[in-house]
């Protein structure tokens, strides 16, 4: 079995809905983020400055869907202490994953990627289930550890509180937060990580 085509990298092609600037609540840190949609679907492109391990880190990534809001490609860049490090992982129609071109079966049935650096990839499960207030679902995603790029099946449920409003739970609800969203379904709050400090539409 062979992975799906790779998208061309670079500027992406279409139109910017969204830009978003967010604050980390937790640690100093801070990241710009844009929502793309094109003709193959949307995309979510950021750069996050953080502190990790008491060394600078600097991420940036580009996430990419089909038109139904499923994962088919993340790709990051990281830098901390020098060293620069990068992951691609792409997902095709069946729910299979590779990372760096190697089929990874643990994830096998993931739908969304979740990059634990940024709110950005909470948009991802928001947007594809469209939730009426009062209902609730379960997804996995694979779950991208960073600094150390390590990958997991994390198991997560979304309740819709509210117009705007969600409650996240992860690992049977070891994890439980509220979090606030804009009309695009991106963050405005999520305790205790992240807030939006500024905002501009395409």
């Amino acid at each position: 079995m062979t992975p799906p085509a790779s998208r061309p990298g670079g500027t992406p092609e279409g139109r910017c809905v969204q830009a978003v600037t967010w604050r980390r609540l937790e640690s100093p840190g801070t990241e710009h983020c844009e929502l793309w949609e094109s003709s193959a679907g949307p995309l979510l492109t950021g750069t996050v400055v953080l502190v990790s391990e008491g060394l600078p880190l600097l991420v940036r990534y580009t996430v990419s869907c089909d038109p139904d809001w499923h994962t088919r490609e993340a790709r990051l860049v990281l830098h901390q202490g020098g060293t620069r490090r990068t992951m691609v992982l792409q997902v095709d129609d069946h729910q299979r994953w590779w990372r760096d071109g190697r089929e990874l079966p643990e994830l096998r049935g993931c739908v969304d990627v979740d990059l634990s650096v940024t709110p950005s990839t909470n948009t991802l499960p928001i947007r594809r289930l469209g939730l009426e207030v009062g209902q609730a679902r379960d997804v996995t995603a694979a779950w991208v550890r960073l600094p150390d790029l390590s990958l997991e099946r994390l198991e997560q449920r979304y309740t819709r509180l509210s117009a705007s409003l969600y409650r996240y739970e992860s690992a049977g609800g070891a994890f439980v937060a509220e979090v606030d969203t804009d009309a695009q379904g991106l963050v405005t709050h999520y305790p205790p990580g992240w807030e939006r400090v500024a905002t501009s539409e395409g």
